[in-house]
């Protein structure tokens, strides 16, 4: 990740020697920690730079929010028009995929990543459209903002009490080529709200009650300082060991054990994907399916559940594996230790209280027999990081 400080014209330089590179579309995220931080903003005019080098650029969705500078810097670039879809009575412009796919463009200026696309689209997700468009050969400048990563959902919403309903998988901006944070002082970003040049003044007062207090906006920034921080020595580890031909040191893995129908299995999920990208290792998500748990046996709602666990899991980039075996604990411990597993992350048990009084809940057995492992028994709901 790389922070702006330099010219558009230099970034469009360095964008546009990836652009020249191999078939595939190349993607270029910009992060900020909130709106009106300059995303768009810099995207446009990363646009315009390319366009003067004789790149075939297109606007395939940017969403001006009516600021007045924004919208002036999309005059002189071709703008695909979007996607009428008629939901429950009422238009919703959406981004035109299809379209853009059969302009091909060689960049195409996509905003709002997160979004979710209205019923009737193709894929649920915007950042699934630029996947798409990706796939196709078609080079993508995007933006979003640091808040809808997926693993950072749970620490948004116990630092701010806002919680993020649109939300991109950490595992999806790994596969970025280029990633710029986009930072800019607090007083700075009040100071824009206040002017109206990020909504209108009618609705400026509710923002600074609400999202844009002062204390959210310093935590959303540290958020996205310390991802940067995170992602650049994550970089360069990755470079140095490929560079090197070192392979990644044993003991280091990350797994998170995972029951059938946890009560806050997302958050357990979110944590072992942060601890994970820290250290920097492969992580497993490890479900081990009991007899009384086969298909054929277990509720349907715990069964819907699983099956939306093991999704998250693998959106979050873990490796999700299914054991079968009538002593979890044994099945657990086995699978830790022929493949290097050096922490175990676990839910705090919800089993009764007699079990745990005798030391026969699952975590606290974990405890106890992984004598040669890391077990971190994760208390969900009431944990700081």
């Amino acid at each position: 990740m790389t922070s702006v400080r330099d010219r558009p014209e230099k970034r469009a330089d360095e964008f546009l020697a990836l652009v020249r590179q191999g078939k595939r579309g190349r993607l270029k995220l910009y992060i900020g920690f909130a709106a009106g931080v300059g995303k768009t903003y810099r995207m446009l005019e990363e646009a315009h730079a390319l366009r003067e080098r004789g790149v075939d650029v297109v606007v395939g969705f940017v969403e001006t929010h009516g600021r007045v500078e924004t919208a002036a810097l999309i005059e002189g670039l071709e703008v695909v028009p979007r996607r009428i879809i008629e939901y429950r009575g009422v238009p919703v412009e959406e981004m035109d995929l299809d379209a853009i796919l059969a302009r091909k463009p060689e960049v195409a200026v996509v905003d709002e990543l997160a979004h979710t696309n209205a019923p009737g689209s193709r894929n649920r997700k915007r950042w699934q459209d630029v996947e798409e468009l990706i796939a196709a050969g078609i080079n993508v400048i995007g933006a979003f903002n640091v808040q809808h990563l997926e693993s950072l959902n749970d620490l948004v919403y116990r630092a701010t009490g806002v919680r993020v309903r649109e939300t991109i998988p950490d595992a999806w901006l790994k596969t970025a080529d280029q990633v710029v944070n986009l930072d800019l002082a607090v007083e700075d970003l009040e100071e824009r709200l206040r002017a109206g040049k990020i909504y209108a003044s009618e609705k400026v007062p509710q923002a600074l009650e609400r999202f844009f207090q002062r204390g959210n906006l310093a935590t959303l920034r540290e958020l996205a300082l310390r991802e940067v921080a995170e992602s650049l020595e994550r970089d360069t580890l990755r470079r140095e060991s490929k560079a090197e031909a070192v392979p990644r040191q044993g003991g280091a893995r990350v797994m998170v054990c995972l029951s059938s129908h946890p009560p806050r299995a997302a958050e357990l999920l979110r944590r072992g994907s942060r601890v994970a990208g820290r250290l920097n290792t492969d992580w497993f998500v490890v479900y081990v399916e009991t007899p009384g748990e086969a298909p054929d046996r277990i509720d349907s709602e715990a069964q819907r559940h699983l099956l939306e666990n093991i999704e998250r899991a693998k959106a979050l980039g873990a490796e999700v594996v299914r054991l079968r075996a009538s002593d979890p604990v044994t099945a657990l411990l086995d699978f830790a230790r022929s493949h290097s597993v050096g922490l175990m992350l676990i839910g705090r048990s919800h089993q009764s209280g007699w079990r745990r009084l005798l030391g026969r809940s699952v975590d606290l057995q974990l405890v106890r027999e992984a004598t040669d492992l890391d077990v971190q028994v994760v208390a969900l709901g009431e944990t700081r990081e």
